[in-house]
């Protein structure tokens, strides 16, 4: 049986699997993709104890399904997504910088003209499934203050390592990281 890590989030339990992310360090590797359950359960958590906003955005891909459910649950018509590439249809695209966690290499984020037009003047609400180094939402902050709009605030379901006890970041749980005696116990 393979060691799993045991969350516990939202009412709800899922066991994850660990990767190593190098130097003996470990994630438990959490995906919300495909688990309908857990990403309605979740973004109706979050929504309690989000502060007020306009709109909301998340970084392409991992948070798509939760803004979806969050923005279904309150009725908005519309969530933004920033994106990893700049697609045909994107003009006056504006992009940001950001080195993940979970990615080797630096990577940039965009967004095009017609969503910063609707970020403009507006809170947002930044949105993600993890947040860890804090980096991806740095980038997505940009990409609001380039479009002329306020973060009205940062939400995840799960603070990762330096994100947990941020005061900045609103979250359901926390996820730690591991070294290799606590993922393998010594074997």
């Amino acid at each position: 049986m393979e060691n799993t890590y045991t969350l516990s989030v939202a009412g709800l339990t899922r066991q994850l699997r660990y990767f190593p992310l190098g130097d003996g360090l470990y994630i438990a590797g959490f995906v919300m993709f495909g688990d309908i359950e857990l990403t309605v359960r979740c973004a109706e958590a979050l929504l309690k104890v989000c502060p007020p906003y306009d709109i909301l955005i998340t970084a392409e891909s991992k948070g798509i399904p939760l803004a979806y459910e969050m923005a279904r649950q309150r009725g908005d018509l519309t969530y933004l997504v920033a994106r990893k590439q700049p697609k045909l249809y994107m003009s006056d695209v504006l992009s940001a910088e950001v080195q993940s966690i979970t990615t080797a290499a630096r990577q940039t984020l965009h967004i095009d003209g017609a969503d910063a037009a609707k970020i403009k003047g507006r809170r947002v609400l930044i949105v993600d499934d993890v947040i860890s180094t804090g980096e991806s939402i740095a980038a997505v902050e940009h990409l609001i203050e380039l479009a002329g709009g306020t973060v009205a605030g940062r939400a995840a379901v799960l603070a990762e390592g330096g994100a947990i006890g941020r005061e900045d970041i609103v979250s359901l749980a926390p996820l730690p990281l591991f070294n290799e005696s606590e993922v393998f116990g010594g074997k």
